[in-house]
Parts: C-alpha cells; structure tokens; sequence
C-alpha cells in the first residue's frame, strides 16, 4: 500500500514539473497499425477484422501534437511482447513520454536532468510518511547533476577489457549495465547509440553516421536504464534512408509518418521513462513488479 501511495504521488509531482514548464498533456492512442519496433516484439490484436497493435510507444502521435502545441507530454500504458525476464521489464507498464518542437540533444539531456532533480527533491519533503511506513530513506543520486558521459563505443570496449561478450551494434545488456554502473556514484549517460540498435525516427550523427544523437540514462546503484531521449528526424532525405534501413518505406502502415514529415516539420527532441523504473529505482526495489498493482510479467499468467 505505502509502494503504491508513493506511485500516486510521484504521478502527482511528475505532472505537477510538465504543467510548471507549459507542457500540454496529450492523450495519444492505446491501439496503433504502427508498432515502433519490429511486429514481433510489439502486441498484436485484432480489431474487426484489422490486425493491429497495443502502443509501444506514443512516439508517433506526440511527433504530431508537438508540430501543433511546441511542448506536449504522455503519461500512460505501453506494452512489449518480446521475451525478457530481467528485473526492469514487464509486459505492461507506464511510460511518461515528452516531445518538444526546436531543439537537440543537448536541450533534452539538460531537461530531464532538470525532472529528475525536481522529482528527486519533492518526493522527499512530500513522501516523508510513506518513507516511513517503508523504513528507507529516498535514492537521491538525482541531484548530481550534471550526470556524467560515455560514449557507447568507449562503453563496449570497457565491457570487452572486462571479460563481457560486447560489441559495436549490439545492444548493452543488464548486466553489461550493471558493470558499467560500477565507474559512476551516480546516473550516466550512454551516448551515440549505432542506428543498427535504435529505431528509424532518430536522427544519424554527422560525425559519425554508425551512430544516432540518442542518449540512455543509466541509473546508479545497478538499476539499468532508466529512460532514453533523442532528437528526432526532420529531413525527409534522412527519414526516408532510415525508414529504408528498417524496411518500413514502402510499409502502408507508416504512411501517416511521412505525412507529418511533409508538413512543415522541425527540429524536435523527445525522451521517454519507464514509470516502475523510476520508483524501483527511488526506492530501491527488487523488481518492477513491486512497483506496479496487478503486474504483467513474461510467461506468467494474466491474472487476476
């Protein structure tokens, strides 16, 4: 019970930084023909007689609202259909989400720095009796800011040196994470993730065209990652080489995609956090499941 006063609350404060930084919140759809990431990874259901999708990721419709309303944020459920049984993933979770129209990497990696600070700071003068009730004291590793960087090549190369199967173009494990966890008292950044890793909608680095102007927050104390932020594509030259590398340029189902790249599109930035991350990671739980009423973990079943 106290676990989950402390999830309202946080939901509270969290809110509470967007409306204070004249972000609008933005409803965007649970159903989508568009998954983000393969079809195989997202759920698939079908809707009279139309095979469609539970949201990955609100992505898509905050790319839209944002081009309209500059600052718009999302703050509801996501689901995952691909296997994975660490202790930060669930096949449904909560997932806030923000777009900003004008801006970069930097801008965004400043901005969630800023939340992460904010919440950090409310949650222990404003959950103080729920602390209480749990016996612990809050993580407050946020306020360190600014958090401290690694490239992800440089990452990979340190994960070799010690031993881990790691190489450019994969992924970064658990717990490759939680090694890497172990240089820093605090967050940090992985920085330049490679666009074989990352989805289409982020934009190639000019420097360096193996990699994306990505970031992932990974969080102290072996946490894992904690939230990933991006600039987003704007050029349609560039939209349509990615879209091509994933094979999704000639898929009708993006359709409303390019459209909104057609019109008048800019530079825009986004960043998107797990919600169970967050509070395990503040309050320093065994697994997300604790963090959410009625989990959905992998291979269990749905019930209740």
């Amino acid at each position: 019970m106290a676990i989950l006063k402390f999830r309202g609350e946080l939901m509270r404060i969290i809110r509470e930084w967007f409306y204070q930084n004249h972000f609008i919140e933005f409803d965007a759809p649970i159903l989508t023909p568009a998954p983000l990431y393969d079809d195989k990874t997202a759920m698939s259901i079908n809707v009279h007689n139309e095979n469609v999708y539970l949201t990955q990721c609100a992505g898509f419709y905050l790319e839209a609202a944002a081009h309209a309303f500059e600052r718009v944020f999302n703050m509801g459920p996501s689901f995952r259909g691909e296997e994975s049984r660490s202790k930060r993933h669930l096949m449904e979770y909560w997932h806030i989400k923000a777009e900003i129209a004008f801006g970069n990497r930097e801008d965004i990696i400043a901005l969630v720095e800023n939340i992460i600070a904010y919440i950090t700071r409310e949650c222990q003068t404003k959950c103080k009796n729920i602390l209480n009730i749990l016996g612990i004291e809050i993580c407050t590793d946020g306020l360190k800011s600014p958090f401290p960087r690694i490239t992800y090549e440089d990452a990979t190369t340190y994960l070799q040196n010690n031993g881990y199967d790691a190489y450019f173009g994969r992924g970064i494990s658990t717990a490759e994470e939680e090694e890497l966890s172990k240089l820093y008292d605090s967050p940090f950044w992985i920085v330049g993730i490679p666009r074989a890793v990352e989805p289409f909608p982020y934009v190639v680095d000019q420097s360096d065209t193996r990699v994306t102007m990505v970031a992932d927050l990974i969080a102290s104390n072996g946490c894992g990652e904690l939230l990933g932020v991006a600039e987003k594509i704007h050029s349609l030259n560039m939209l349509k080489e990615r879209m091509q590398e994933k094979n999704k340029f000639e898929d009708a189902r993006y359709k409303f995609v390019k459209e909104v790249h057609q019109a008048g599109c800019v530079p825009h930035i986004a960043f998107g956090m797990g919600l169970e991350r967050l509070i395990r990671w503040l309050l320093n739980l065994p697994h997300v499941r604790d963090a959410i009423p009625f989990p959905r973990v992998v291979r269990r079943n749905i019930a209740p």
